[in-house]
């Protein structure tokens, strides 16, 4: 057993050691600065509150004006990493799916006028029903989801949502780049299950199944609780004439009076959420009209039929009155078991959250005081490659454990924090590509009393489009 141990721990030390060496070589400019920096948000001993601190850990070796310097004029090249990413090890449920998760996380930048391609951010504000909208850089990440509940997401993209972008179609677009690197890795070959995007109610799910539609990907994705949809058309009579109709019997979700005995429904305990009860409904489509993203179509508009699931829970944490939870599924004649995997599958959508709080709080993702747009996307990309080693090296550390935590019912059960507390340990058999720093001395600076006599812009805010599907 302990050859077996030694033998898998060798492994995963080689893949870590291989990840740094090719992240490495994904650096285009100033990579040694930009390389520690990265080491030394790994190994920072607690979390990251400024750039500035990093400087001082012993990882990054160089002064504090390098550190910006690399950020603001380093170069990383984004493809290439990409590709790197998309050939390490992705999760896989028990059936050998892989699940992609989609969604978008803010970085609020709500005083930094001089800073572009900012826009209103939708955030939460303390209370309950409470919301603000804040000027700042919206991000969309796309992640592979793991089985069980978890607190591991497999980050595998990133994208800065630009002012005027459409959130479907630019969703489309980064799926379809990393779906088609996860094949060229190998992840996918034909005949295994199709992938399946996981989505909240902000995207389109009809219009993101119909623009991926040549991809092998099923789409599942929340849907509002005040949307109507429509069953197929009836046979037309014998003899009719004129068109025929194209929608059948509507389905109004918030009236039960329009919903015809469910296809399927289960009821399933669970130990955190109580009783769920889930009912579906086959061959639903949304009525589309040529406005918004469907504007200048060509052709008819589609008939885009899916799987409308809704499940009701007991309890909620922390909530006394669940509401219930709406789904629409791209895959028809789905059976009872694949209705009840469907909703088990959504639920998973929120171990991204925890991914996003560990990005933010500990990792120090919107930390940064960064003017300049492209200056984020390259500490976005640094704390997507901080990340991905922390995976590698989870069955590498050993538990770095405070008095009042519980031990880990497994090594590969730590969570991300607690992953990160002994990776300073497992970094010197990791190797580091980066070079040592030259001596330079220091320039004179801005003359005491001189202002600065090139103002910066000022930038307004911009806003997204929100193309989604009427009805």
């Amino acid at each position: 057993m302990d050859s077996v141990h030694d033998a898998g721990a060798a492994t995963a030390l080689g893949d870590l050691s291989e990840f740094r060496q090719e992240f490495y070589g994904c650096l285009t400019a100033r990579a040694d600065a930009l390389f520690e920096l990265a080491d030394a948000a790994l190994c920072a001993g607690g979390p990251v509150g400024s750039l500035v601190e990093l400087s001082l850990e012993p990882e990054h070796r160089r002064g504090h004006g390098s550190l910006y310097g690399s950020l603001n004029r380093g170069g990383v090249d984004i493809g290439r990493f990409r590709n790197v990413v998309a050939r390490q090890a992705v999760p896989r449920g028990d059936d050998g799916r892989i699940t992609l998760g989609i969604d978008i996380s803010n970085w609020l930048r709500p005083d930094a006028g001089t800073s572009p391609d900012r826009q209103f951010c939708h955030t939460y504000a303390r209370g309950k029903g409470r919301a603000q909208m804040i000027p700042g850089w919206p991000y969309s990440f796309v992640a592979a989801l793991e089985p069980g509940r978890t607190s591991w997401t497999a980050l595998l993209d990133v994208l800065r949502v630009r002012p005027g972008d459409e959130g479907t179609a630019l969703a489309a677009a980064q799926l379809r780049t990393v779906i088609d690197a996860l094949i060229a890795a190998g992840h996918w070959q034909a005949g295994d299950p199709e992938i399946w995007i996981v989505g909240d109610a902000g995207y389109d799910g009809p219009r993101l199944a119909f623009l991926l539609a040549d991809l092998p990907v099923r789409v599942l994705v929340r849907m509002r609780s005040d949307r109507v949809l429509a069953f197929p058309a009836p046979p037309r009579r014998p003899g009719a004439r004129g068109r025929g109709a194209r929608h059948g019997a509507r389905f109004v979700f918030g009236d039960p009076g329009t919903w015809p005995a469910p296809a399927h429904a289960t009821t399933t305990v669970t130990s955190r959420y109580g009783t769920a009860a889930a009912r579906s409904w086959d061959r639903l489509h949304p009525k589309l009209t040529r406005t918004g993203a469907w504007t200048g179509h060509d052709g008819p508009l589609p008939i885009l039929e899916g799987t409308v699931i809704r499940l009701q829970v007991e309890r909620l944490p922390g909530a006394t009155a669940p509401k219930p939870l709406w789904l629409w599924h791209s895959a028809t004649a789905a059976a009872a078991e694949l209705v009840d995997r469907l909703w088990q599958t959504f639920l998973r959508r929120f171990d991204l959250e925890h991914t996003f709080r560990f990005l933010k709080q500990t990792l120090g993702w919107t930390a940064p005081r960064l003017r300049t747009p492209e200056a984020a996307d390259r500490w976005t990309w640094l704390t997507i490659a901080v990340h991905a080693q922390l995976r590698l090296a989870r069955c590498l550390v050993e538990d770095v454990r405070r008095p009042w935590e519980r031990p880990p019912a497994a090594p590969a059960r730590l969570s991300p924090a607690r992953v990160r507390r002994g990776f300073r340990r497992v970094r010197p058999a990791a190797g580091s590509p980066a070079g040592a720093p030259k001596f330079s001395r220091p320039g004179p600076g801005r003359p005491p009393g001189s202002r600065n006599a090139r103002q910066a812009p000022s930038h307004n805010p911009g806003n997204t489009k929100k193309t989604d599907t009427k009805g």
